[in-house]
């Protein structure tokens, strides 16, 4: 069991569920509670079944082979690497989660009356697959960052936003679903600086190779800025409340996790700091974004 939560990165999984929560709770007037259960499960799900398929895909690629320790946030769970589980066991495993999100959404299609679930699924499902997987493997062709983006921000959110008020697109919860996008992106970067010198071994590109690895958090504290100035635009829209003013505090951990990044950018034991700070900024950005739009 424990190696099955490993292989899952369970820790990660707040970067999806509270981005949806928070969409679903933009409007609240006629709450369709079973549609959220349905998109819920249909997030998580989907959000397991890509974790198992990049785990897997990294190790067919051999970019998880280069460094074989395992440090909890990045480089992958490393159980194939340990002989703990096999490469199969991966993607048996992300097929199974993958088809319970697939009958969620054709459940969540049906009650909601709307063909355009299953399309923007569809799409959801080809891109987080071909984050990592071959052909297109977007993560080594530094588009991954981009597309993170996409899925925990704009995506998450405006699908919660969708079921309750079935309007897609919508400017309102585009702007709210930017701190998700930019806090999540942060995280996929914090964890790109100490896998650097192996991907770039193994022919995987990021944003890291923009500035090298000594200079990255330059691109972190961009990326944290702009999530912090995204929710001062949901402000200033009177889109949030003034109880989201408490997320902009955050950026006293983003500033002690880039410093992290800038002073011991190649040594991997300390950056799992910098990685942890990253997680427990956008759950905490999360949580008051949340609040602020209950009360």
């Amino acid at each position: 069991m424990k190696n099955i939560i490993r292989a899952l990165r369970l820790p990660f999984i707040s970067a999806s569920i509270l981005p949806f929560i928070f969409g679903s709770l933009i409007q609240r007037q006629d709450f369709n509670l079973p549609g959220f259960f349905l998109g819920l499960f249909a997030v998580v799900f989907t959000h397991l079944s890509a974790n198992l398929i990049n785990d897997y895909a990294d190790s067919r690629s051999g970019v998880d082979w280069q460094d074989k320790r395992f440090f909890g946030f990045f480089g992958g769970s490393k159980l194939i690497q340990e002989k703990k589980l096999s490469e199969g066991f991966y993607l048996s495993a992300a097929l199974l989660c993958c088809g319970v999100a697939i009958i969620s959404i054709a459940l969540l299609a049906w009650i909601l009356e709307s063909s355009l679930v299953i399309i923007i699924y569809a799409l959801v499902v080809i891109l987080s697959w071909q984050y990592s997987s071959r052909p297109l493997q977007f993560s080594y062709r530094m588009l991954g960052e981009l597309f993170i983006f996409i899925l925990f921000g704009p995506v998450t959110v405006m699908g919660g936003y969708f079921i309750q008020t079935g309007l897609f697109p919508d400017l309102r919860s585009f702007v709210l679903s930017l701190p998700f996008g930019f806090f999540t992106s942060a995280i996929l970067f914090a964890n790109e600086v100490p896998d650097f010198p192996e991907d770039s071994k193994s022919g995987k590109f990021t944003w890291v190779n923009l500035f090298g690895q000594k200079h990255a958090f330059v691109i972190y504290y961009l990326l944290m800025l702009m999530g912090f100035f995204s929710i001062s635009v949901g402000i200033s829209l009177r889109y949030l409340g003034v109880i989201s003013v408490l997320a902009c505090l955050l950026v006293f951990p983003a500033t002690r996790a880039a410093r992290i990044l800038s002073r011991h950018y190649s040594n991997k034991t300390k950056l799992v700091q910098s990685s942890r700070i990253t997680i427990a900024i956008q759950a905490l950005a999360g949580l008051i974004l949340i609040i602020d739009i209950l009360l």
